[in-house]
């Protein structure tokens, strides 16, 4: 264990002991693909640099606003929504988090926050991104409206929230 910002103690991951399609970032954090079924040439959308950047944003969006983001592209079944929740609920931190979840045959964009996020990105700011990525997805642009949904739902969200070290105690 090591400390790290804040004075948390964090885990060393050993690479090694990762399972296949996991990477330690160069962040620290642990990336990693998970294969619902197995994929034909077809089925998937994003070459590996378009994944990369995928990755790069929904990092970035989670270091400036200390709010977990994650995606879930595929089916979300009859209810998008409650699928969707359910995805969310899933997640290692619900409370902090943000998950845009995509379904392009059903032209389904859902956008899930915990409660804490809630409270930093509103459902009206939701909205817009929603409504900007939909708009690159009509141009057949699915991976630059996700890149531009996750930027909008980022700086909606605002910077990280610092406590100041006089009012942590009261």
């Amino acid at each position: 264990m090591a400390t790290g910002e804040h004075g948390h103690a964090v885990a060393t991951i050993d690479p090694a002991d990762l399972p296949f399609g996991s990477v330690v970032t160069g962040s620290g954090r642990v990336s990693a693909a998970q294969t619902y079924q197995e994929p034909t040439s077809s089925d998937v959308p994003f070459s590996p640099s378009q994944l990369s950047r995928l990755d790069d944003a929904l990092t970035m969006a989670s270091r400036e606003t200390g709010l977990l983001f994650s995606l879930y592209l595929g089916d979300l079944g009859p209810d998008t929504a409650g699928r969707a929740a359910q995805l969310h609920d899933q997640l290692e931190n619900p409370t902090d988090a943000v998950l845009v979840a995509v379904s392009p045959d059903q032209r389904i964009v859902e956008v899930v926050t915990g409660p804490e996020a809630r409270l930093r990105l509103p459902d009206r700011g939701a909205k817009l991104a929603v409504m900007s990525m939909i708009a690159s997805f009509k141009e057949d642009d699915l991976h630059g409206g996700l890149l531009s949904g996750l930027r909008m739902l980022a700086e909606q969200a605002g910077g990280r929230r610092r406590v100041h070290p006089t009012t942590a105690h009261r």
